[in-house]
């Protein structure tokens, strides 16, 4: 049986009250939503406040279910202080990028967890890439490191492509921040595991190259 560490609790509980609080009220659902022409007005809480927000029960499901099964390994290995702050800034730098690549889309919004929980997966594949991580859809273990790096590789796929209702910038923006955050707090990663550190950094410069030569 997995423990939950409080910082998890606690958040998985904000998320929650959060959730159903603007699930069951549009005004308030609106007000701290991610939305574009909002935060370049002024409201630059909403660049916090979305990433408790969901836009229905499964989408909160998915998101905690995943914070669920990779929090500890940050936790054990950074501390819960560190755990927080790889949370937080994954969140806000997961918003940065949306706002980024939408600057000139005053109507585009957006909700949910995803960049702070991808930081948090993607910290922790940089800390255990020997992880074998279980898909819903394939029947054997896939190394955490392969699943990193094609999943945000799919994220490049899904921005240019701008497939399905996800905000697949969002994902990639957190990923960035749990990456970079976790080798600011634990630099031996770098000597201790100098292949893995490059090999999951491979999906973050194609996109920088592919948004500088303008195939993004």
């Amino acid at each position: 049986m997995m423990d939950l560490s409080l910082a998890t609790i606690v958040i998985i509980a904000a998320n929650v009250i959060i959730t159903y609080k603007a699930l069951g009220d549009y005004s308030f659902f609106e007000r701290y939503k991610f939305n574009v022409g909002s935060i370049r007005r002024g409201e630059q809480i909403r660049m916090f406040s979305s990433g408790f927000l969901h836009v229905n029960t499964m989408h909160l499901v998915f998101n905690m279910f995943t914070l669920f099964f990779f929090a500890d390994v940050v936790i054990d290995a950074l501390g819960t202080l560190n755990f927080i702050i790889v949370y937080i800034i994954s969140l806000i730098l997961g918003n940065l990028l949306s706002l980024y690549f939408h600057k000139d889309e005053y109507y585009y919004s957006a909700v949910g967890a995803s960049g702070a929980v991808t930081g948090i997966l993607y910290a922790a594949i940089l800390i255990r890439p020997d992880m074998s991580l279980y898909m819903f859809f394939v029947p054997v273990p896939i190394p955490a490191y392969l699943f990193g790096i094609g999943y945000l590789l799919y994220s490049i796929y899904g921005m240019k492509k701008q497939i399905g209702n996800i905000g697949h910038d969002a994902h990639f923006g957190g990923a960035i921040g749990g990456y970079v955050v976790t080798l600011l707090l634990l630099p031996q990663l770098i000597e201790t595991n100098l292949l893995m550190v490059l090999l999951l950094a491979v999906p973050i410069i194609i996109l920088f190259v592919m948004h500088k030569t303008g195939k993004l």
